[in-house]
């Protein structure tokens, strides 16, 4: 496939232009600074773009199969970012007539986990009322998301990790898996690369954590 990856010097992103590199897929990478952008391979192409005008990034997204974004807040003083920049995405995906947009967002964005343990909930709500304004953001872009013409998917991990990717998580479509903590990046990547060809996760928030 023809994937376009915004967010591609993140931790995140950078996983998945790395995975999709590996499984043989073509890969645009939209950076500001491409000395940032430490992937390499056959398929990669880098593509510099200003993240705030939606005319600067048609370019990326047209004729592609999907469109994945690692976008997002990395410090509370961050926030605002991944609503700001995943507009200017669906803007230039809209002009261009593409759909499938694979982005991640958080746990907390999602509904509550079913069963969840009195522990984990009292965790959670310290670390929502922390980092409100970043939650808050991201439950901006995905407001958005909604009401776009995009055939979205919103996948929604705990507290990230860096680990090498195993595959092995559990994934709750349109809900948060009970007692998921964390999660490493590079699976956080695998999941949003799985996401791309399941219609079940289409317009939903797939919730994700080991």
């Amino acid at each position: 496939m023809k994937l376009t990856v915004f967010g591609a010097t993140g931790g995140v992103g950078g996983e998945i232009v790395r995975q999709a590199l590996a499984t043989g897929h073509e890969v645009t990478a939209v950076v500001r600074d491409p000395a940032r952008l430490s992937a390499t391979g056959a398929g990669l192409e880098v593509f510099r773009a200003d993240l705030k005008d939606p005319e600067s990034l048609r370019g990326a997204v047209a004729g592609r199969d999907a469109v994945l974004s690692g976008l997002g807040a990395r410090k509370k003083a961050d926030a605002g970012i991944a609503a700001e920049l995943t507009r200017s995405v669906v803007r230039a995906m809209e002009a261009e007539g593409m759909r499938r947009l694979v982005v991640v967002s958080a746990a907390p964005v999602g509904p509550p986990a079913e069963r969840q343990p009195v522990i984990d909930r009292i965790a959670g709500s310290l670390v929502s009322r922390i980092l409100k304004a970043v939650y808050d953001d991201l439950r901006v872009m995905e407001a958005e998301l909604a009401r776009s013409a995009t055939d979205w998917t919103s996948v929604r991990p705990p507290r990230l990790q860096d680990k090498p990717a195993t595959g092995v998580y559990r994934r709750v479509v349109g809900g948060t898996p009970a007692g998921g903590r964390f999660i490493g990046r590079a699976d956080v990547a695998h999941a949003m690369l799985a996401t791309i060809d399941d219609l079940a996760t289409v317009k939903q928030g797939v919730g994700v954590a080991y």
